[in-house]
């Protein structure tokens, strides 16, 4: 299915020009730096690469992706934003969601003055394809938003090749949790659609939360429009430093060792879990965190605040649902014994 990206993007942006920043005129890294109207002294002192270019390049090698398919955001609600800014015209547009889900994709459509259509996941929180169907002709949809595995149930989504087939709007996969799911990254995808685009993230996987660096892949015409459209200078060099040394191949081989223990850590987890009369359902999960319903989730909550444990209370968005993230075996050991003192 041939799609005409540029009949999706806003005219506004397809006419944009961008911002030229004194490190668009000149790539090189060594010479009498004049141009920015920088301070000459201070170890901080110059412009980062507006491109993140090392980054790109490691990730290419990693994944087997072109550089020109990469986008790196300052973490992945940039990346979502943008998506709003590129292809939504604002009080026009329509973007789709699946509930309960990410809950950064309803902000932004706030933000960007963009209809959102929510629809239910079924009961084993699954995309219903009948109900979403009439909304795939609809020509002002233009983004469907796909969180898997889904935050904050856990489970993979099922039936995204067959939106992927048969939407004409923007495919947008987040992939924040990925790297604990036995499923394949939709990201090899890219050279079949030209209208997907996948978001992963370092925060999770690879334990750098505090950095704030998301990566997007996509077409190389969707990535050119990415950058044309975001700030110059969207990630700093400290982050930037941050990340090209956690993509040494000593660190890489540490993340690794950490995903098996955390995916360790969650299968000794959910066995304690099981045997909590509290405990009334486990769902499955593909990411580094378990929803549980207990008894009365407001209250679990607060008892375990109390003990400096702290978990995410999602009583308000599925009733009596607490959801626990895999931590540290001992505070994994401190979350169960405090549980069964409550039991």
């Amino acid at each position: 299915m041939k799609i005409d990206i540029q009949k999706l993007v806003r005219k506004n942006i397809l006419n944009l020009k961008p911002y030229s920043s004194a490190r668009d005129e000149f790539e090189g890294e060594n010479g009498i730096f004049l141009d920015a109207n920088e301070n000459p002294f201070g170890e901080l002192n110059r412009y980062p690469d507006p491109y993140q270019r090392k980054i790109k390049q490691k990730l290419s090698a990693i994944n087997q992706i072109s550089a020109d398919n990469i986008f790196l955001g300052n973490g992945s609600d940039e990346v979502i934003d943008l998506a709003f800014r590129i292809f939504c015209e604002p009080r026009k547009d329509k973007v789709l969601t699946f509930s309960p889900t990410y809950g950064m994709y309803d902000v932004s459509a706030n933000i960007n003055n963009v209809e959102l259509i929510n629809l239910d996941l079924n009961e084993d929180f699954q995309i219903d394809l009948e109900t979403l169907k009439p909304y795939l002709k609809d020509e002002n949809l233009k983004i469907i938003f796909i969180c898997s595995p889904n935050n904050p149930t856990g489970n993979s989504i099922k039936n995204i090749e067959y939106i992927l087939e048969n939407f004409n709007g923007i495919i947008f996969i987040d992939e924040a949790y990925i790297d604990f799911s036995p499923k394949e990254s939709f990201r090899n995808q890219i050279k079949n659609y030209e209208n997907l685009i996948v978001s992963q993230t370092f925060s999770k996987a690879w334990g750098m939360a505090s950095v704030r660096v998301g990566i997007a892949y996509a077409s190389e015409e969707i990535i050119k429009f990415y950058n044309k459209t975001k700030p110059p200078y969207n990630i700093s060099q400290l982050n930037q430093n941050a990340v090209l040394e956690t993509l040494n191949d000593e660190n890489i081989k540490l993340v690794q060792e950490n995903i098996k223990l955390i995916l360790n850590e969650k299968k000794l987890l959910i066995e304690s879990l099981l045997q909590l009369k509290l405990v009334k359902k486990i769902f499955p999960t593909d990411a580094n965190f378990i929803l549980i319903e207990v008894e009365n989730a407001d209250w679990i909550y607060q008892k375990l605040v109390d003990e400096n444990v702290i978990v995410r209370n999602r009583n308000s968005v599925i009733k009596n649902c607490l959801r626990i993230t895999v931590g540290s075996p001992e505070e994994n050991l401190k979350l169960i014994e405090t549980l069964q003192n409550l039991n």
